[in-house]
């Protein structure tokens, strides 16, 4: 008898998406800025805290604004990990900037804060820290460096929805910050994205840019008789079939969240006999961090290892992965960006990391099952 394949991902669905979306197109509002729209952003200003949320139709569009909103230039410097998706540098590669990559944290496998000043030259503009797994990058340290040179933070917290920072939500710490809901994050809408403003200053003129360019939001809310071109811009936002979509979601985003931290704990103490004996490492989740459940990975011994857990799972039916292709070692990355220091850790996480399904209704038979087949390919 064949077993079904236990799939890495599988987008989930709270029941209320379909009639969100009915009602989207009985209001005829179909492109972006409608009631459900309204509702999303005001559920990430209550939720987040900051100044003003303004959805997105990617995270990637997210960042690009980011870059457009501190004036980012040719030749500005631009601080992050090498270990991250290839959306964190190309923002700022498209404004003419030059990422630095700088090592991460053996632990968390976050932006290493204390690698950050060594990386620091009269060019560089800002830090942009990464928050990997849902795990919080160390932002006091962070802001600090920020502050006494002068840098802007914008956080590329994608997958860190929900999770919080010695008690304070992720996405607050920096002045700007991207969010996803990509279908493989926790609280989605196929493609999406939202950036966050914290500092006041740029939120009109985040508007704006999302507008592309002009002041249609202020035509929309009656300030103004007309909208015209004002600024530079691109059309980032998403269609009210996205955002109707995306609110069914975020009313059981804290529902989604404690379902996968409980199937995060359960690998957790699946996996604990195996790291005790040395086999592999599971993820650091630090005592001030709290985390959203987002990933559960692990570190197997050696590159060799990895490649024949990854080949002996997905035989079994285990549809793992690896995560990420550090992006100095890319084509693109010897392109465009430089990088400081040894990105040693960098290059070791990348080679041995292994990725493990983790979606809202997997039981914990399913655990077992990834628990077994692993348990195998270490032999």
């Amino acid at each position: 008898m064949t077993v079904p394949m236990l799939p890495f991902n599988r987008p989930h669905v709270t029941g209320r998406e379909f009639d969100y979306i009915r009602e989207a197109i009985e209001r005829a509002h179909l492109s972006s800025g409608g009631a459900f729209s309204r509702r999303c952003e005001a559920w990430l200003q209550t939720s987040v805290g900051c100044a003003r949320a303004l959805l997105t139709h990617s995270c990637t569009a997210a960042l690009e604004m980011a870059a457009l909103l501190v004036d980012v230039k040719p030749g500005d410097e631009i601080i992050m990990p090498s270990f991250t998706f290839v959306s964190t540098a190309n923002a700022f590669a498209l404004r003419g900037a030059v990422p630095v990559f700088v090592d991460i944290r053996s632990d968390t496998l976050n932006l290493d804060e204390t690698a950050i000043e060594a990386a620091l030259t009269p060019r560089t503009r800002a830090i942009v820290p990464v928050h990997y797994a849902g795990v919080a990058c160390e932002m006091d340290a962070i802001a600090s460096i920020a502050g006494q040179h002068g840098l802007v933070v914008i956080e590329d917290a994608a997958q860190a929805l929900g999770s919080t920072y010695r008690g304070a939500p992720l996405g607050r710490f920096g002045a700007l910050a991207a969010i996803s809901f990509h279908e493989t994050k926790n609280v989605i809408s196929g493609e999406g994205g939202a950036l966050l403003v914290n500092d006041g200053a740029l939120a009109a003129r985040a508007e704006i840019l999302r507008e592309k360019g002009t002041d249609r939001g202020r035509f929309s809310r009656g300030e103004v008789d007309k909208y015209t071109w004002i600024d530079v811009g691109s059309s980032y936002a998403p269609s009210e079939l996205t955002a109707s979509f995306l609110w069914a979601q975020m009313e059981h985003a804290t529902e989604i969240r404690e379902r996968r931290l409980e199937i995060w704990n359960w690998y957790r103490s699946a996996f604990a006999d195996l790291e005790r004996r040395g086999r592999l490492r599971m993820p650091v989740v630090p005592d001030h961090c709290r985390h959203n459940g987002h990933m559960f990975y692990v570190l197997v011994a050696d590159p060799s290892a990895r490649t024949r857990i990854l080949r002996e799972l997905n035989d079994d039916g285990v549809n793992a992965v690896f995560h990420y292709v550090p992006l100095h070692s890319s084509p693109g990355g010897r392109r465009y960006a430089r990088q400081s220091g040894t990105l040693a850790r960098t290059e070791e996480a990348a080679a041995r990391l292994v990725r493990l399904p983790l979606w809202v209704r997997m039981e914990q038979s399913d655990v077992t099952r990834v628990l077994s087949s692993v348990e195998r390919a270490l032999g």
